[in-house]
This record gives C-alpha cells, structure tokens and sequence, in this order.
C-alpha cells in the first residue's frame, strides 16, 4: 500500500501562479541590487559545519541542519557520546556538513577564500535559500529564499545609507509600505556599560530582541536568569525608554562606544535627510538584531501597521554591519555591512494584503486553437512566429470540439486566443478573440502580433 505523500515540516509547494508572483518579488528587487551597482555571486547549499558554527549565538546553532556523514556516518561515532546518549557531543563524529542559515556568513568565507580574484569594496547581491531548524509558525519557515546585499571593504557610512534607500526603493517598487527601523550595536554596548553589565552584553541584547514579543516583565527576567542583577536589568529597560539621540548622549556620558553609536547614527541621518526616503525610518532604541556579528548600525524591516492594521507578521528584512566577521577565517581588518530581505514573509505579507499589480502576467497573453488536423498544423506555425516575435504564447495541443479549447482557455485565464479554421487558414485573416469582452475580430498574423505588444 502506497504511502500518502507529505512534505517535511516548515516547507511548502508552489503553484504556478504563486511560483511567477515569488518571482516578480525577487526581479524587482534584483533590479534595485544591480540599480546600485551590486554584483551577483551563489555559494553551496552546504557547508562545512566550523564555517557555521559560532558565528549565530547559542540559539543560532541549535537551529542549524546538519548533514550526517556519506556511507557508513556511525563507523568512526564516538562511542562514548552515542552510549551517554549525548547528542551534542556525537555531532562532530557524524557530520561535517550542515546546511546555511543564511547567506552572510558563508559570504565572509567566499570573501576570503576569493580575496585575490575580487577588487574592494566589493559589492555583492545573492539570492538563494537558506534552512532553519526553527519551530514552524505564520511567517517562519525551515526552508525560505533570503535576498541578501552587502559591501565589504569600507566602513563608509555612505553604505548605509545607501543599503536604506535600496530598503525604501525595493518596497515601494513592491507596493508594500513598511516601516524601516535603524539602531547601533554600539549604542547598545553604552547601555551595557551604563548599567554596568559589559560582561553580559550578548546576554542582555539577547533578551532585548525579544521585547516586542514577549514584554518587559519577561525580558528583565530572561537578564536575571543570566546572571545580571535585578537592579541592572531595570535601569535597562529604562534607558530603552529615552526617545532622542541628545537625551541618551547625556545618558552615556562615561560610555565613550555609547557616544560613537550615537554620533554614528547622526551620520547616517545626514546622508539620508538630504536625499529622502517614501518610507517611514525611525531609530528605535531597543532594536537588538539578535546575532552576535553585527558591531555597528543596524536595521530592520517590518509591514506598517498603520497601513495594515490586521496584519500579524514579524520583520520582513533586517541587516547591519559587522567588523571582523572575516577576521575568524583569517582575513583582518575587512568591515562590511548588508542587508537581507525575508522573501517569504514579504510574499505572505504582499499575498495576504493582495497588493499584486494588476497587470501581473500569470499566463501567456494569447493561446492558439486549431480547429481540424489541417488548421492545427497552421497554428503551429503561427504559434512559432508569435514567439519568435518575443512574445509569450500556448497552443491547444490538439484539433478538439471548440467548447473543449474554450473551456480550458477560460480556465487557464489566457486574455486573447488565436481561433483557426479552414477559412482563415484560406484567407490569412485570424480570429481574434479577446476573452473579457468575447469580441472577435479578422486580422492577419502581423496586426495580432502588433495588437498583442501594445495591449
């Protein structure tokens, strides 16, 4: 008995009409990529396991997918992980391999294993799929595309500011309004040093990305089972409260990394206040972005509620920069910044909002119907000059009763069909039937296609 089929858990399938929707989605944003001079580049699915790990958190590690060993993987185990049952510690006897988490880090290792072939600052876009061994919910995926930019080779803030417009450019070309949020590692770092907890950094902006979702009350508790004291966590949350960059500059006043944050946001204001932006940007204090690379601006992307009010998803694109992510494969001194955009999510946001353009191309404009065997064969040929035009066309693939052909065009959606008898095989002249209206006109080959570009 055969098994019904299924698919792994935080996958999904896509249909045809939702696989060309993906794709209008990553072509605008490709086009924005090359609009600033960005280059692509593809790296493997998989990598080896030391590329990955250590570089996302403890949580960032114990989403990664790994790859067991070819053949035999339980043959060179270690035996005593396996009879302790220590599945952590039986990893690196049976998997080398794992698939990426995301696009970043095997972009450091591509930067260093190519450093002779490429001239810096580089500028690279990518956009392929990434794996996460995460807990399937509304908009969180364990197979999802991510479509990454970054530049390294310069710790110019004009790159953030241009990563920023590439944000606002790709959404309104998109037609999503959101609101893009930027914060500083750096700035962070000062609240740590503020409250006297630098040796807790990681830990304390670890509980500080989740404040959006599970509230204050929770994330001073998630500090304190981390060692920091009650007292330190509260004068966190309220620093977090501080809404101007002037009014925390006094607050840091014995942090000199808190104020180079600050003044570092200033600088990219500057560049963006006199080029503008169609979307809202807004420095939020408590934007952490959870993984530890990040040592700079920061920033994230999220659907504007105001715009969208029932709309229940997280951030849709997130990125910042990061100073010595190439420095753990040897390479020094190579700062970079990127940003990522979360595919999936904007695709769910864009599908659940319907903000598709109307004249989004599903189908080919025009499908061709021959009516007996003789006229079949002559809308082959015709078929063939359309497309050797540069337009997209379907043919029926057989001389069937005329409900039958007009039945599936209607199905399929086909805006025009090419309707073929003995009489216009006879005449050259074609019946044209535009299917909205049912109006049909005679023209020959070279008026439909003429009609077909400029409709």
């Amino acid at each position: 008995m055969s098994s019904k089929p299924s698919l792994p858990k935080g996958t999904r399938d896509f249909l045809p009409h939702e696989v060309i929707k993906r794709r209008f989605i990553f072509n605008t944003i490709r086009r924005v990529f090359e609009q600033y001079g960005y280059l692509p580049i593809e790296t493997p699915a998989m990598e080896d396991l030391k590329t990955l790990t250590g570089k996302y958190g403890e949580e960032g590690d114990r989403l990664l997918f790994k790859v067991l060993n070819n053949g035999d993987f339980l043959a060179k185990a270690d035996q005593s992980a396996l009879d302790s049952k220590d599945s952590q510690g039986v990893i690196p006897s049976i998997s080398k391999r794992g698939l990426r988490y995301d696009l970043t880090v095997p972009f450091a290792r591509y930067v260093v294993m190519h450093q002779n072939d490429l001239n810096f600052p580089f500028k690279r876009y990518q956009i392929q799929p990434v794996w996460r061994a995460d807990r399937p919910q509304k908009g969180r995926y364990q197979e999802f595309y991510q479509c990454d930019v970054d530049v390294v080779g310069s710790t110019s803030l004009m790159y953030e500011a241009e990563l920023l417009h590439i944000y606002d450019q790709a959404f309104s070309r998109l037609g999503v309004k959101v609101v893009i949020q930027i914060n500083n590692r750096k700035v962070l770092y000062g609240l740590a040093e503020a409250a006297g907890i630098v040796d807790n950094f990681v830990d304390m902006t670890t509980a500080i990305d989740k404040l959006d979702k599970i509230g204050t009350d929770k994330v001073i508790e998630e500090m304190t089972k981390k060692g920091i004291s009650d007292e330190a966590a509260r004068r966190v949350m309220n620093l977090l409260k501080i809404d101007s960059l002037d009014e925390l500059a006094v607050a840091f006043a014995g942090s000199p990394t808190g104020l180079l944050g600050i003044q570092e946001l200033r600088n990219v204001h500057a560049y963006i206040d006199d080029s503008g932006l169609h979307n809202k940007l807004v420095w939020d204090i408590t934007l952490a972005r959870g993984l530890n690379y990040y040592t700079g601006c920061i920033m994230e992307v999220k659907a504007d509620v105001e715009a969208y009010p029932d709309l229940v998803m997280g951030s849709i694109g997130g990125g910042g920069r990061y100073d010595n992510l190439t420095e753990v494969f040897g390479m020094k001194d190579m700062s970079g910044v990127g940003i990522s955009f979360g595919a999936a999510r904007i695709y769910d946001v864009m599908v659940e909002e319907n903000l598709w353009p109307e004249d989004l191309p599903i189908v080919p404009p025009v499908i061709v119907m021959g009516m007996d065997e003789e006229s079949h064969r002559y809308g082959f040929g015709i078929a063939q000059k359309i497309r050797a035009s540069g337009i997209n066309c379907d043919m029926y693939p057989e001389a069937a009763k005329f409900k039958k052909q007009m039945k599936y065009a209607n199905a399929q959606h086909y805006p025009h069909a090419i309707i073929i008898g003995e009489q216009e095989r006879d005449s050259g002249l074609l019946t044209f039937k535009t299917m909205a209206s049912g109006d049909q006109e005679k023209l020959d080959i070279d008026a439909i296609i003429t009609r077909l570009r400029h409709d």
